[in-house]
Parts: C-alpha cells; structure tokens; sequence
C-alpha cells in the first residue's frame, strides 16, 4: 500500500511565544535524557561498590565500564538509523495536519527498528571480543567488558524499537510521554541492576554482568509500555497492523533522512571509539578517570540533546506547514536557551569537579583516578558555548532533512583536528612513517581532552555557519 491516502488537513499551531514552544518540548526531553543518565550513573555507583576478591583491581573494572560505556552509547547513534528520520517525517506531517501518514510513518519506523535491532545483535555479539580488543583493552578489563555488554547486546532491538517510539512521539510535539515511561525504566533500573548483581537471599546473584542485565531489562520493559500506549493512540498517532504493512516509499523516505544522519553519527561514534583506543593505551588510571569524566560531562551534553529534539520538532513541524522564517527562529531561540543551560553546566564543572568524582572513587586506592581526571573536567567547561552549537544545530538542520553535509563536517573535526591533535599530545614521539618520527608533548590525558575541545569548537563554528546560511530551508524529505 502506497504513501498516497487523502490527507487530513488539520495543522498543528505554529504560532505563540517561541520560546514558550521550545521549552514545552525541551523541558520533558530533558528530563528523559537525565533519566537516562541516571540508569547509566547508577550502573557506574554499583560498579564502584561491586566487592572484588582484589580490591586491586577496582581501576581494573572501572576502566572495563568506560569502554562498555562507549560502545553502549553506539547503541545511541545505531538508532539514530531510525529516530532521525522518524521525527523529521511525522513532525512534516504533523505539521502538515497530514494525520494518516504520521501514523503510517509511525508504523514504518518501527518496522525499520525492531529489523535494524535484530541485525545490530547479530553483528554485535559475533564482533564484540574482536572490537574490545582493537580498542587497546587487555587482560581482565577486556573480559569484564564483554561480560557487561553482551545482555545489552542481546535484548538492543527492545531499546530500538523504544527509541523509535519517543521519536515519533517527539515529531508529534510530545516529549512527555517518553517522560513518564523513562522515568519508570530509571525507577526500576537500580533495583534490578542492585538484586541481579548483589543477589537477595541465599542467591549470591550475577556480579558484574547483572548490572548490565539490569538496564537492559529495565528498557524492555519501557519498550513495551511504549508500544501499548501507541496501540490505543497517544497524541494523534495510533499504531494499528495496517501501518505495520511495509510502505515502501515511505521506508525510502524515512531512511533518506535517517542514513545520512545514521552515517554521521557512526562515524562519530567509530572516531570516538578511535579516540577512546588512545585513551585506553595510557592505562587503566587514565581509562578511569576518563570515563567518570565523560559520565559527568554527560549533564551537559544531554541538556543540549534536549533543546536539540526541540529545535529538531519545531523545524520540521514549521517546513510542514510552509513557515521557514518561524522554523529558522525556533531553531536560534532553543541554541540560545540551550547554550544558558550547558554554560551553567560549565560553571559546576568547574566549581564542584573534586565531590563529583569522589561519588564514584569512594576508596583510598582511586585517589590517584581523581587526580587525573579532574583537570579535564574543568578544561570541557570551556568547550560548552562551542558543544550547545554543535548539538542544537545539529539537531535543527535534522528537522529539516539536512543531513548529508553535516557527515563531512564530522570527519573534519574528527580525522584532521581530534584524532591527529590526541596521538601529538598525549605521546611522547609520533611516528608518521615515511616522512619520520616527530617529539610528542606527552600530556596524558590532558592532551586528549584538549585535544577533544579543539574539535568541539571547530565543529560546533561550522554547524553554526551551516546553520545561518539557511540552505535547509529548501530541502524536501
């Protein structure tokens, strides 16, 4: 069945206070998105908690939940293959006043996540151990590693397909309902992570492994919620089996918005890993510190997702209904707003980095975690007028279906500035081959957190400049 159904000419309102818009959509998405972290900051407080037959090894295990923590945050930009252009179609449609194809719409990105899901479990649990391994883990931190994302692995279409949801739900202008099911994932996370890794009575439980089962539980459980709630209808959509019936030309549409972004963000998320490699060559220590730092840089980078799905809505719900000038003004309003909230982000890195890390390095043996790690907490808050533009425009020029230069903006900052500035400042000699070996400067990681502010601020200057030139008012999705 074909994308041609007589359409429902009932419009969304794309007038009132600005502002007032894009915080009734920012202010719900940014709660899911501390919901989330919450789940992950509570996996990172039972991990430091975890009793180890060698309280030696504790940095041992926490540099084990940095790269888990990496390769679980893939798992975020593997489903922007679908959330991307989930919301960028329904909010067009939305607002349009284009009812049947917001639903239809709908259906089909469910369709493309529980089929990217099953094929991401796949590759995933026949690639884990070779991947881990490139990323310069060794030893046990290696094993614990794999042992905690293979349950994540396993169950990814759930977390997929609830994913897909909110961003449907999102196009729509309703980010409360994946409020409220985050929510419950989050309440029921740590009770089920704490019982499956600690274990309740006689059973000893899981260890290590049971956080992560935990989590993953957590989001199946979120993922049915979501799916019952679009079966009896929430905000104008309702999922019935006709839309679940394969829509060709809608699919096309879906991932012609979806895949560049997908790619985009992949490959950022590949450079990353690239990125982490190095980071795990300087040692557990600095693989620790590393990862409690980014868990806490997380606060501000989520805020800006937030003001991102808002600006993201807002765009594509405005291109609908023919008013680029308004969807240009919503996108400036949420940088704007989401910029004050990550610039305050900032000021508490700076203030409060040294409790912040104490959180989770309790014991005397992670003293020297919190050394290195809280210098490159406070260098990050230079970086946030730089990541809120990154972030929020990023999301913006998604809305709109602009998302094939934004790819080479990424592997700009990622292959010439990021990646090329970390091996020069955190070795002591560089290697580049036939033309010889160069001096480092051999800054630990400092350097690669210096190196990871660079990148932010030449990234964040070219989707700003993307941004205001305004070709992405006349793309067609």
């Amino acid at each position: 069945m074909g994308a041609t159904l007589t359409t429902v000419n009932t419009p969304v309102p794309t007038n009132g206070l600005i502002w007032r818009q894009v915080l009734a959509l920012a202010l719900p998405a940014l709660a899911q998105q501390y919901l989330y972290l919450l789940v992950r900051l509570s996996d990172q407080y039972l991990a430091d908690r975890f009793e180890l037959p060698d309280p030696s090894q504790r940095q041992t295990y926490l540099s084990a939940l940095t790269t888990a923590g990496y390769l679980y945050w893939f798992v975020s930009s593997y489903t922007i293959l679908v959330s991307v252009g989930a919301t960028a179609l329904v909010a067009r449609f939305v607002g349009a006043g284009d009812w049947i194809l917001a639903r239809r719409a709908t259906g089909q990105a469910l369709l493309l996540a529980v089929a990217f899901g099953v094929l991401g479990s796949i590759v995933g649990l026949l690639g884990l151990p070779l991947l881990i391994e490139s990323l310069q883990l060794k030893g046990d931190a290696a094993h614990f590693c794999t042992d905690f994302l293979i349950p994540l692995t396993v169950l990814l279409v759930f977390q997929i397909t609830e994913s897909a949801c909110i961003a449907c739900l999102a196009g729509a202008g309703d980010t409360q309902t994946g409020l409220k099911v985050l929510g419950l994932v989050a309440v029921m996370n740590l009770p089920l992570a704490w019982t499956l890794c600690f274990g309740v009575g006689p059973w000893m439980g899981l260890g290590f492994v049971g956080i992560s089962l935990g989590t993953g539980l957590s989001h199946v459980a979120g993922c049915i919620i979501l799916l019952l709630v679009l079966a009896r209808g929430r905000s104008g959509l309702k999922l019935r089996s006709v839309e679940l019936v394969p829509d060709f030309d809608l699919l096309r549409r879906l991932l012609r918005v979806s895949v560049p972004a997908g790619i985009d963000s992949l490959s950022v998320a590949v450079c990353q890993l690239w990125f982490l490699s190095l980071v795990n060559r300087l040692g557990n220590k600095a693989a620790a510190a590393h990862g409690v730092a980014i868990q806490w840089e997380a606060l501000s980078y989520l805020a800006g997702g937030a003001f991102g799905t808002a600006a993201m809505t807002l765009v594509g719900q405005n291109l609908g209904a023919r008013n680029p000038a308004r969807a240009a003004r919503c996108a400036s309003v949420a940088f704007a707003m989401g910029a004050g909230v990550m610039g305050v982000m900032g000021v508490l890195f700076l203030l409060l980095a040294v409790p912040m890390f104490r959180l989770f390095c309790h014991e005397d043996d992670t003293w020297p975690v919190i050394e290195e790690g809280v210098p490159v907490l406070r260098l990050i808050a230079c970086a946030m007028p730089a990541l809120a533009s990154q972030i929020i425009f990023t999301s913006a020029l998604r809305g709109a279906g602009d998302t094939r230069v934004p790819i080479l903006i990424s592997w700009f900052g990622f292959l010439v500035v990021r990646i090329p500035l970390a091996y020069l400042l955190t070795r002591s000699t560089v290697n580049l081959g036939w033309l010889g070996v160069i001096p480092g400067w051999n800054l630990g990681l400092f350097g690669a957190w210096v190196a990871m502010c660079l990148d932010i601020w030449v990234r964040g200057t070219f989707y700003a400049v993307r941004f205001v030139r305004g070709r992405w008012k006349k793309v067609e999705v």
